[in-house]
């Protein structure tokens, strides 16, 4: 049976990106998918949507189930969480990838853009997990991965470098360094009930669209950039049976570490 053969993935975010990457490796292993994001056909600025992704998976044989929700709102979250127990019948996982990626300097912040921030990137992840984890618990095993950055590092100097005095990133590395603490409280907390909990980031930039649309990614992260599928890969290697819980990961550094190679959304073994 494939690694996730029989389980059940919530992804959030999976119209694109990490988020659809992730979704379709899980469902290239056997997982039904519920795929999550605000719009199922169109995004106003970003390519690539919650439909697209649902296609891909069927045409793989896989099986997907998107679910519209904007995860900013606390009704739709409980809508989301009711509609894909009603239509999977549980959730064995959830990956909490869905974020909001402001990047501006610190003086111009705005209290409306603080509160998404927070709300999106830190109380969705936490709400989704309050609501799914009784589950878990009940069953035994469970998964719950949030999805990081490094941007949640503290930056060293002095001297800083040019993108840590002029990225504008403070405001999200706040709100991922506070989703690295809830994963590794929570991972302490449910260890014993058998539920592991992880955080994941890339180990540099990730060229995803909405990367790209932020227009902010400096050359020397372009040189270091990585795969979407080694984010899917090191995913997949933490939502198993036998996973470490508990940790701050970086996606390459994981794979190491583990001994797996990045592997095509498909599944299929990368030769490179």
């Amino acid at each position: 049976m494939p690694d996730l053969g029989g389980k059940t993935a919530l992804v959030t975010g999976a119209s694109r990106g990490i988020g659809a990457a992730i979704a379709e490796r899980f469902a290239a292993e056997g997982a039904t998918v519920v795929l999550a994001a605000r719009t199922l056909t169109e995004h106003a600025t970003l390519p690539g949507t919650l439909a697209e992704t649902a296609a891909r998976i069927t045409a793989r044989g896989g099986r997907a189930i998107p679910i519209v929700a904007d995860l900013a709102r606390f009704t739709e979250r409980e809508r989301l969480v009711d509609e894909a127990l009603a239509t999977a019948g549980t959730v064995d996982i959830l990956v909490n990838n869905a974020a909001a990626s402001f990047y501006r300097p610190f003086l111009e912040w705005t209290e409306k853009r603080f509160a998404v921030a927070f709300e999106l990137n830190v109380r969705a992840p936490f709400d989704l997990a309050q609501r799914l984890l009784p589950r878990m618990i009940e069953k035994g095993e469970g998964w719950i991965l949030n999805v990081s950055s490094r941007t949640a590092t503290h930056p060293a100097g002095p001297p800083y470098s040019d993108f840590h005095r002029h990225g504008g990133d403070l405001l999200y590395g706040m709100t991922k360094a506070a989703l690295d603490r809830m994963s590794t409280g929570l991972a302490a907390e449910v260890f014993a009930q058998g539920v592991i909990v992880n955080s994941l980031a890339p180990v540099a930039a990730v060229l995803t669209p909405g990367v790209e649309a932020l227009g902010i990614v400096p050359e020397e992260f372009r040189r270091e950039a990585e795969p979407v599928e080694a984010m899917a890969e090191a995913a997949l290697a933490l939502c198993r049976r036998g996973a470490p819980t508990g940790r701050v990961a970086y996606s390459l550094e994981l794979l190491a570490e583990l001994g797996l190679p990045v592997c095509e959304i498909d599944g299929s073994l990368r030769v490179s």
